[in-house]
């Protein structure tokens, strides 16, 4: 049993489902695994071999797809676990994320055919926030900063010629690693739970010039005020084209293979950066979302409006609602605007927003949507949901539902989740009015979607 669940085959991709599932066949039956781009044959290993569907797992490509045909692309390209499709033509590329968006409404057995695409105003250099990870190439190697490797949890790969960040992203990592690897720092090993350096989390407003940068190590008292202290100054020297006004610490001594801030400390200059968008200025702290790409988050948010189609008599609710961006945009034309968020630090941010661009129709909420949107009182119009990827919590669509706005008006980073929550809509008696896609990831798989809903 073991040696046929181990085995390897070679198959040719043939169809390809969001975000970054692919199918290949063997005796007309299907493999799915992660990985891969369409037409691409590639060698997979198979991880559960059942009769009528096996799963796998992608070892190597044995033969380009006919689509990679980009003469300039990352350097890194074909080992960075980052981007997908940095050989593939972008006009290609929209339309490999349309069919696999319109496949998703197959998939849930919704009949909706007017599905498009909107393309990012620059596919380039266009990442506001990156967040690197200490470690190297290959064991007992040189301290390295960068991504991981694709199908390699342990190895690093160095983003030297990265295109779709901001070039400041690579002065500060490389400075950040040569002043570590002067210092012969240790990084954060996996397996033993042993070392200092773990993650470098930088942000930069693109349309202020502004930059944050964000040190995660394990807690250490070897690195003292002093030590901070000299590292934020030496770090402000860099030579960039913005401007570093942030220099944070975060100490994180969890397992897990995230940044989580158990102390967090602002060792040079603000906790936040100051972003401009559609006219109003927006405060991002070192753990506040906002959208990664502002030039084409700006193409959303105008949709968002127009879906929303409200006027002064209008109340809105923002739910899931971050830093306040959508709840400040749709206070701008409603009488008044509501936002609900659970981190406590993007709801800070979010009131100081508010009032440094003087709009004073709105109030936020600190909290689970869950549990608030039962407390939260009143009518209201129109009711924005941006949840995070895994959707809308099962336990509150029911909740929201019952709200009856006049209009909903959904915006997801997952359409996966999206079209899933979207049939429960359908379910209890609403419409599907409008549906858009917009690529917010230029060159990997992801792009956002936006659905305006109404009652039939």
């Amino acid at each position: 049993m073991s040696k046929r669940k181990n085995k390897t085959a070679e198959v040719k991709i043939e169809e390809i489902l969001y975000p970054n599932r692919s199918i290949g066949y063997i005796e007309d039956i299907p493999v799915e695994f992660k990985g891969g781009i369409l037409g691409q044959k590639v060698k997979v290993k198979i991880t559960r071999n059942r009769k009528t569907k096996k799963k796998a797992k992608l070892i190597e490509t044995l033969e380009k797809s006919p689509f990679e045909n980009m003469k300039e692309y990352c350097p890194n390209a074909d080992i960075c676990g980052g981007c997908s499709y940095q050989k593939v033509p972008y006009e290609t590329e929209l339309l490999m994320k349309l069919k696999m968006i319109k496949n998703l409404f197959k998939e849930e057995n919704i009949e909706y055919d007017n599905i498009s695409i909107n393309q990012s105003p620059v596919t380039k250099y266009y990442r506001n926030k990156m967040e690197y990870t200490f470690g190297d190439k290959e064991k007992g190697g040189a301290l390295e900063l960068g991504l991981h490797r694709k199908n390699r949890f342990y190895e690093i790969v160095d983003t030297e010629g990265c295109n779709i960040v901001d070039e400041d992203f690579e002065k500060i990592r490389k400075f950040v690693l040569h002043y570590f690897r002067k210092k012969d720092e240790t990084f954060y090993h996996k397996i033993s739970h042993t070392g200092f350096l773990r993650n470098l989390v930088i942000k930069k407003a693109l349309n202020t010039g502004e930059i944050m940068v964000n040190l995660v190590t394990t807690s250490s008292e070897g690195f003292d005020d002093t030590k901070k202290k000299l590292f934020a100054n030496t770090l402000v020297g860099a030579d960039v084209n913005g401007k570093i006004v942030s220099v944070i610490h975060t100490e994180n001594n969890s397992i897990a293979d995230a940044v989580i801030p158990e102390k967090v400390t602002v060792i040079f200059g603000k906790d936040h950066i100051t972003e401009e968008l559609m006219g109003l200025k927006f405060k991002i702290g070192p753990f506040s979302f906002f959208q990664p790409n502002v030039y084409s988050a700006e193409k959303l948010y105008k949709r968002a409006q127009e879906f929303a189609s409200i006027d002064k008599t209008y109340r809105v609710l923002d739910l899931y609602s971050g830093t306040g961006t959508i709840t400040q945009l749709m206070a701008q034309k409603a009488g008044h605007a509501t936002g609900i968020e659970i981190v406590e630090e993007a709801v800070d941010k979010a009131i100081e927003n508010a009032k440094d661009n003087e709009i004073e129709n709105i109030d936020f909420i600190a909290g689970d949507v869950l549990k608030k949107i039962e407390v939260v009182k009143g009518k209201y119009d129109v009711v924005v949901l941006d949840p995070p990827r895994e959707g809308i919590n099962p336990n509150a669509i029911e909740k929201i539902i019952d709200l009856e706005p006049k209009r909903f008006v959904y915006i997801s980073c997952n359409p996966r989740t999206q079209v899933r929550d979207i049939k429960k809509f359908i379910e209890k008696g609403y419409e599907l009015k409008k549906y858009e896609a917009f690529d917010q990831f230029p060159n990997t798989r992801h792009v956002e979607a936006i659905a305006l809903i109404q009652k039939m």
